[in-house]
């Protein structure tokens, strides 16, 4: 059974940074893609940043280009989401997900997405 736990949300001020973590469990995460989302209250999901399998290709959400930074660790079975700069509108809940059985990152929308954590809330307000 695959799981996916998310870790490292909290409150942080604006300009703030946080690291997010995503542990992954029940598959050998290094033979697929993975990524990030968040939802905020009234708003629907959005797909933030993607990593592909082999780390060659990531891509971002336009509003978090050069602010959000995708990395993972396939040893440790781990993703993680470095946000720097944070803004009062990157409140949300962030979650991981990864598109079974992809290699390679699918557009956010698609259904593919179809593992998911429970969440880390994130909060950037003074």
């Amino acid at each position: 059974q695959v799981q996916l736990v998310e870790s490292g949300g909290g409150l942080v001020q604006p300009g703030g940074s946080l690291r997010l973590s995503c542990a992954v469990s029940g598959l050998k995460l290094n033979y697929y893609a993975i990524g990030w989302f968040r939802q905020a209250p009234g708003k629907e999901r959005e797909g933030v940043s993607c990593i592909s399998y082999d780390y060659g290709s990531t891509y971002y959400l336009d509003s978090v280009k050069g602010r959000f930074t995708i990395s993972r660790d396939n040893a440790k079975s781990t993703v993680y989401l470095q946000m720097n700069s944070l803004k009062p509108e990157d409140t949300a809940v962030y979650y991981c997900s990864v598109p079974l059985p992809l290699e390679r990152c699918p557009p956010f929308a698609s259904p593919v997405f179809n593992a998911w954590g429970q969440g880390t809330q994130v909060t950037v307000s003074s």
